[in-house]
């Protein structure tokens, strides 16, 4: 698992040692308690079956505060054998999707373009590069979403996408190459626009994706574009509470709206939420201690906005 992309500014990193459980809530504490820009988080298995968890960082970096989040995860005998030192100048950045096979779900393959070869010729490819935004496809929020997208395809062809803190724009460019349709694109973060879209343009789908600098959805060109028959927001929980007011008048009648960068234990909170708004769970997916949410309008507050006959 790689939890966002290597910051620019990168000069340290921690390693860590651990059976793959305790790998995980490791990786999983320290990717909750840094913005994703600032700090990446590795997993993985090792030769001899053994997990490694690494972390890269810059001006974030703080060994007593990862040292404390090993300890708060699997114990003070882990944080005794965290291994911290400075990177060596090397295109680490490109060294690190090294070895990150491609990402299938549904006809989705989401890739680097040292895999691009591997895509079936009836898959669709999703070629995504190293950037400093997050989205490889390898998280298990990403994969969810993925998912809901081919959830989506099977139910009905949506009319109108949004995607909510759109990253490197990974699940905007799977609907609009799917169903062929307008899709919205926005993030608070101009680098994460300029990712998105250059890499809808890279996609064969820059005439479809349109890309908004935008915090949250109050942005003219995004309400302009609504209703919306499937919104995708892959965020974190604080941000997902905050935008609940403001999705559900977005979200179309018979639409559905799918919630993603969740912990495991986040899901219930974030649901509350949303019920609030007259939306109810649709199907819930846990991928690798991460939740992926698809809701709709309740049918008793979808009866009452229908015009009377």
């Amino acid at each position: 698992m790689l939890e966002g992309l290597l910051p620019t500014d990168a000069t340290h990193f921690m390693r860590v040692h651990a059976p793959e459980r305790d790998a995980r809530r490791i990786a999983d504490l320290i990717a909750e308690s840094f913005d994703p820009a600032e700090v990446a988080v590795a997993n993985f298995e090792q030769p001899d079956g053994d997990w490694a968890v690494e972390a890269y960082a810059g001006s974030a970096f703080d060994p007593e505060l990862l040292r404390d989040l090993v300890v708060a995860a699997a114990g003070e005998a882990y944080a005794a054998h965290v291994e911290f030192g400075a990177l060596q100048e090397k295109d680490w950045i490109a060294a690190s999707l090294e070895g990150l096979a491609p990402v299938r779900v549904g006809p989705f393959h989401v890739h680097g373009s040292h895999d691009r070869a591997r895509v079936p010729v009836n898959g669709i490819g999703i070629e995504i590069e190293a950037a400093l935004a997050f989205g490889t496809g390898h998280h298990g929020t990403t994969q969810g979403c993925l998912a809901a997208i081919v959830d989506e395809a099977r139910r009905r062809r949506p009319r109108r996408v949004l995607d909510v803190g759109t990253g490197t724009g990974v699940l905007a460019i799977a609907a609009a190459r799917l169903f062929r349709i307008p899709v919205m694109a926005g993030d608070i973060d101009a680098v994460a626009v300029r990712t998105a879209r250059d890499n809808s343009r890279a996609n064969a789908s820059g005439a479809f994706v349109h890309t908004v600098l935008a915090p949250g959805v109050d942005a003219g060109p995004l309400r302009a574009a609504a209703p919306y028959d499937l919104i995708l927001a892959n965020i974190l929980l604080p941000p997902l509470k905050r935008l609940a007011r403001s999705l559900r008048p977005l979200l179309a009648p018979g639409g559905r709206l799918v919630l993603s960068g969740l912990l495991t234990s986040h899901a219930s909170a974030a649901l509350a939420a949303y019920r609030t708004q007259g939306l109810v769970l649709v199907r819930r997916r846990d991928i690798e201690g991460w939740t992926t949410l698809t809701l709709a309008v309740a049918e008793k507050e979808r009866k009452a906005a229908l015009p009377p006959t």
